[in-house]
C-alpha cells in the first residue's frame, strides 16, 4: 500500500515542476506573480525563461529517476530538490513577498518533497 502513494506522490511533485517550468517558459510574467516577487515589466525576461527551463529539467530528470532508478534514486533526489523551496520561502519573505505565499506555498511544498523522500525511502 506504501509504495503507490510514494510513487504517486513522487510524480505528482516532479510533474508539478515541469508544468511550473513550462509555465515560466510561456507566460512569465503570471508565473513570476504566482512565485511572490512579481517581475518588473522593464526587466530582462531572460532570467524568467532560465528559471522555467531549470524547473523543467528538474521535474523531467524526477520523472527520469521515478521510471528507471527506483525509489531510493528518486529519495535522494526529493531530498536534494527540498532546498529549492526552502530557499524560495526565504527569497519571497525578503524580497516583499507575503507571508501566505512563502509558508503556503514555498514551504509547504518542501515540506511534501521532504514527505516524499521519506516515503520513497521506505519503499
Amino acid at each position: 500500500m506504501l509504495t503507490p502513494i510514494a510513487y504517486g506522490l513522487a510524480v505528482v511533485l516532479a510533474l508539478f515542476c515541469v508544468l511550473i517550468g513550462a509555465r515560466f517558459l510561456t507566460a512569465p510574467y503570471p508565473a513570476a506573480a504566482g512565485y511572490g516577487v512579481p517581475a518588473k515589466a522593464d526587466g530582462d525576461i531572460a532570467y524568467l525563461r532560465i528559471k522555467g527551463l531549470r524547473d523543467l529539467t528538474t521535474g523531467l530528470l524526477g520523472l527520469a529517476l521515478i521510471a528507471f532508478a527506483g525509489a531510493h534514486a528518486a529519495g535522494w533526489y526529493m531530498l536534494v530538490v527540498a532546498i529549492a523551496p526552502l530557499g524560495d520561502t526565504l527569497i519571497v519573505r525578503r524580497h516583499g513577498g507575503t507571508k501566505a505565499v512563502a509558508f503556503g506555498i514555498h514551504f509547504a511544498t518542501a515540506v511534501a518533497v521532504l514527505a516524499s523522500a521519506v516515503l520513497l525511502f521506505a519503499v
